[in-house]
């Protein structure tokens, strides 16, 4: 290989590096977790969950609460305040339910399954056409000869990690 073609491969390789640098910052602000948040959002806050359900453990409210907190500070730059934030975001559980599914040949329930409903406000103080009021629910299925008990400490950590995700992908990521 002559120094010539070395030149020149190096040149078309340095023209498609910059290139590829071009397209991925000329689509707007775009991170590699996945967010597309405007540069002007700094802060995100989260307020206290409610419940407005009988069912579940008492301190399910504080577990998304925290779950949100945690989310965002893993998958974005974004200041944690505990008010007044760029961001906000605001909720209650609306549902906690155990119902059977997958009927059998004996019309009996195959599984039972757990569903988790969260209805969250988000407002996004620099956007407002970005705020939703939205439902976000998930669930797993357990077998019909387990109870509940049995099975809640295992199912609800990957319910409410669905959940979360949901969430930011509908507020951060603009899905």
């Amino acid at each position: 290989m002559t120094l010539k073609s070395k030149s020149k491969k190096a040149l078309v390789l340095a023209i498609g590096w910059v290139f590829c640098c071009l397209m991925i910052t000329g689509c707007g602000v775009y991170s590699f977790t996945g967010t597309n948040l405007s540069s002007d959002i700094k802060t995100f806050t989260v307020l206290n969950f409610s419940t407005g359900v009988a069912g579940g453990p008492s301190n399910l409210p504080l577990q998304v609460n925290e779950k949100i907190k945690e989310y965002f500070q893993r998958n974005t730059s974004l200041t944690l305040l505990p008010n007044g934030g760029d961001l906000i975001l605001e909720g209650t559980l609306t549902g906690y339910d155990v119902v059977p599914v997958a009927p059998t040949a004996n019309d009996q329930a195959g599984f039972n399954r757990l569903n988790v409903t969260v209805q969250v406000r988000f407002t996004n103080t620099k956007d407002e056409t970005k705020n939703f009021d939205q439902s976000f629910s998930f669930y797993a299925d357990f077998p019909q000869d387990q109870t509940l008990d049995q099975n809640e400490a295992r199912l609800l950590p990957t319910i409410l990690d669905q959940i979360v995700q949901n969430i930011f992908n509908k507020s951060a990521a603009d899905w």
